[in-house]
């Protein structure tokens, strides 16, 4: 979500009066590659861009590709074949062992119809969404379908049959949270890609050590709220780049804030009895992720205080709860206190454990077995179970 917050906002600040852009996507990845399906970048013809689609091996042709599209204003897809035995062309040697399929489409100032517009869509929703960007089949190259869970909010591709079979894919989208490219009638090979809403961080407590939480988060595209029930704690200079600031009692806290499956919390006040009342208050909620700073002793201090009130936390929740919140890196001081709550937080998000890569036997990056595609990770099990 960060990239397409970035694109829109560069793409915002840009004079087509004095210059021409494109956008560049992964649309396809056979093999590995630095970055998955979905990855990309804004170029324009000055030779900036924003985002990237490689890991910097592939952004200098690519923008040597954009310059061509932006005089013909006709959308292209360029294959990349980054194993070393294939690659002399590029005048590097990659080793990335793949095949990367890249559509590179222009945008200009009237584009908030096409696939600007699409990204409006998707910056501005709280729920997910499903996007297809068709990348090869002749005169439909860069057509979009978008649509949520219930109807085709935009598309500017006309063969009304394409669109809805096209139509039909990207709605299964929503029950297995996995994008692929596939091929329809005619050659037409699609992109259909599955797009989580940013991840909403709350933080409870407006601590010194919740600062750097907040920083982290912001640098992630996340959207962050800091609240807390003592208005000194939650001064705009102490959180400079949080979204919002609320001066919010426990008891109102599923009246004043939006709590969804993309929603993480994090209890940081250091007062027990206010952090065993939040968590009782966000059990009842659809928060993806609830952690609590502090030892383990002092979560189950609450669970025991409930049980004996006859509140009984169900197993669901139980493992909802991450209490001492974090991965086990060595933390203490604040920043690597942080990073550890954050670093777990993306673990959950994408459906991983956290650990270290070295000793990790599947492939990086999720993968369709059957055509060996790279996807993104997406995360939406943790309420299905």
């Amino acid at each position: 979500m960060k990239e397409f917050k970035t694109i829109l906002s560069e793409y915002k600040k840009i004079d087509f009066a004095a210059r021409k852009a494109a956008l560049a996507t992964v649309v396809q990845v056979r093999g590995s590659s630095y970055r998955s399906p979905g990855a990309r970048m804004l170029i324009t013809d000055d030779g900036r861009w924003v985002g990237s689609i490689s890991g910097g091996c592939l952004e200098g042709d690519a923008l040597r590709q954009a310059r061509q599209v932006m005089v013909d204003r006709i959308p292209q897809t360029v294959t990349y074949d980054t194993r070393e035995e294939s690659n002399q062309n590029l005048g590097i040697g990659l080793g990335c062992n793949g095949v990367i399929d890249v559509l590179i489409e222009p945008v200009n100032d009237t584009d908030l119809s096409a696939t600007i517009g699409c990204f409006e869509s998707i910056v501005a929703t709280n729920t997910p969404l499903a996007l297809a960007s068709v990348f090869a089949g002749g005169s439909n190259i860069g057509k979009k379908v978008l649509c949520n869970e219930n109807e085709i909010v935009y598309t500017n591709l006309s063969d009304v049959h394409l669109k809805e079979s096209i139509g039909k894919d990207l709605f299964q989208l929503f029950k297995t949270s996995t994008s692929q490219a596939k091929k329809y009638e005619h050659d037409t090979m699609v992109f259909i890609e599955f797009i989580q809403p940013a991840v909403s961080l709350i933080i409870f407590g407006g601590g010194f050590d919740a600062r750097p939480v907040s920083q982290l988060a912001k640098t992630l595209g996340w959207d962050v709220t800091v609240t807390d029930e003592c208005v000194a704690h939650i001064a705009p200079l102490f959180f400079p780049g949080a979204d919002k600031l609320s001066l919010c009692q426990r008891s109102f806290i599923d009246r004043d804030f939006n709590i969804t499956a993309y929603t993480a919390c994090v209890l940081m006040s250091h007062n027990y009895e206010y952090d065993r009342d939040v968590l009782k208050k966000l059990l009842s909620t659809e928060a993806a992720f609830i952690g609590m700073l502090g030892p383990r002793k002092r979560y189950d201090k609450m669970l025991a205080e409930w049980k004996d009130a006859g509140f009984e936390v169900s197993v669901k929740n139980v493992h909802r709860v991450h209490s001492p919140v974090g991965l086990d890196i060595g933390a203490e001081t604040p920043d690597e206190i942080a990073l550890s709550i954050i670093a777990e937080i993306q673990g959950t998000f994408a459906n991983r454990s956290g650990g270290y890569l070295k000793y990790r036997t599947s492939p990086i990056h999720q993968r369709d077995s059957a055509s060996d595609q790279v996807f993104k990770q997406a995360y939406m099990k943790s309420h299905d179970s």
